[in-house]
């Protein structure tokens, strides 16, 4: 197996290229990179739930920083930064069970020794008294229960006794890591299978003889949108064309090879249609925490149509594009620039963009921004692989999906 510097190396420089394309893959394969580097992690006895989520940590500071627009490698890296946190208080929650059933054992069988009686009812004295009483903070990090320094009688087998707490430490110790790497594994499945997810609610949402719009190309809105027309529903997509890549050009033959009735429109032409409309179903590059949506850029002027003409503005992502971020907080890199070259061809405008004048600055100046933001008011429904949500709903799932600890990703200082 390589090692795991060698694959962070590797993924760290297709990030900084953009040789990944899609919020889908690159989910994806950030969640199997930290999949491995918790599976390569060694751990201690003590403390196991620290080390994996500072390695975690260490990784996910540097995917972030190779490709901050891509929000979607920072929404796995604290997903599993949360995963590792819940299975540890699972973990701890259990053995402070086990120990509880453990002294009750120990008090019945006090019952049957009459010669040590006095010494074990306060040894089940003690351990019940550490067993009632909250855990520590201490006790949670480390993953030992309190109740495990509870004192003991001494006796001759205590050499087999301590062999047999190393033991369950070991155990307990590899229980965490592979009930992470478990939960790792659900999550990749849920990635790979979101689009299944949504389309499944297609028929819930899409009627017979609607028209709907949509901007751009976006594989969840085309999945959806074929999941409607397998289920012999009859509707109209009108594609807004999504200048100046085009590529509502290709989604529109795409769904024409699926049967579908398809218009495709200029982006300019939307005000013009969308009273003909029913519905507008987009995609989302991000929805952020206060349930706004980064989105392919022009969405937003859909959206001001769609609230115009009270036309529903209906969001369809999967739930790996929950980003637990706000729209101003410095992490966030709200947009990306294109090559000018999607707009202009440099042989036809080579003469205004002569550096020898202006003091050495071109007349003309070309910004090809990637992204919209749409504001959580204009957004009328949210369709995720957990199902469908109001903005106002999605402090909840992510309250659900991550930990305020790990909103920022930064390795902790070694510095006291």
């Amino acid at each position: 197996m390589p090692d795991v510097q060698t694959l962070v190396n590797d993924f760290v420089l297709k990030l900084k290229r953009r040789k990944i394309e899609g919020s889908q893959a690159s989910a994806k394969q950030t969640a199997e990179l930290l999949r491995s580097v918790v599976s390569q992690q060694r751990l201690p006895y003590i403390n196991q739930a620290t080390v994996l989520l500072d390695a975690v940590r260490a990784v996910g500071e540097q995917l972030i920083a190779a490709n901050p627009v891509e929000l979607a490698v920072g929404n796995i890296v604290r997903r599993i930064l949360h995963i590792i946190r819940e299975e540890d208080l699972t973990s701890t929650a259990s053995a402070m069970e086990g120990l509880s059933l453990s002294a009750n054992s120990d008090d019945d069988d006090n019952y049957e020794r009459e010669d040590h009686q006095a010494l074990s009812a306060a040894a089940v004295a003690a351990a019940a008294r550490s067993t009632l009483r909250a855990p520590s903070l201490q006790t949670l990090l480390e993953g030992i229960p309190e109740s495990a320094s509870a004192p003991h009688p001494s006796s001759s087998g205590g050499d087999s006794e301590g062999k047999s707490k190393s033991a369950e430490r070991s155990s307990r110790s590899k229980k965490l890591k592979h009930d992470v790497i478990e939960a790792i594994n659900e999550l990749i499945q849920d990635i790979e299978t979101c689009h299944e997810q949504i389309s499944e609610q297609a028929v819930g949402l899409i009627h017979q003889n609607e028209v709907i719009l949509t901007l751009g190309r976006s594989r969840t809105v085309k999945e959806f949108l074929c999941a409607a027309n397998e289920k012999k529903r009859s509707f109209r997509v009108f594609i807004a064309e999504g200048a100046p890549r085009y590529l509502g050009h290709v989604l529109a033959k795409e769904l024409v090879a699926k049967g579908l009735q398809t218009t495709v429109i200029t982006d300019s032409a939307v005000f013009a249609m969308i009273s003909r409309v029913n519905m507008v179903i987009v995609g989302a590059h991000a929805i952020m925490a206060n349930g706004g949506v980064i989105a392919p850029v022009g969405i937003n002027m859909v959206a001001l149509a769609a609230q115009r003409h009270a036309v529903p503005f209906v969001v369809v992502a999967g739930s790996h594009k929950l980003c637990p971020l706000y729209p101003h907080n410095p992490e966030v890199l709200l947009n990306d620039f294109k090559s000018p070259s999607d707009l202009l061809d440099f042989g036809e405008f080579s003469d205004c963009m002569d550096f020898s004048t202006s003091g050495g600055s071109p007349r003309l100046h070309v910004v090809n921004p990637a992204f919209d933001f749409i504001p959580s008011k204009l957004v009328s429904l949210f369709i995720t692989d957990t199902g469908g949500h109001s903005p106002s709903y999605i402090y909840r799932l992510i309250a659900d999906y991550y930990s305020a600890d790990d909103f920022v990703v930064r390795r902790r200082s070694t510095t006291s």
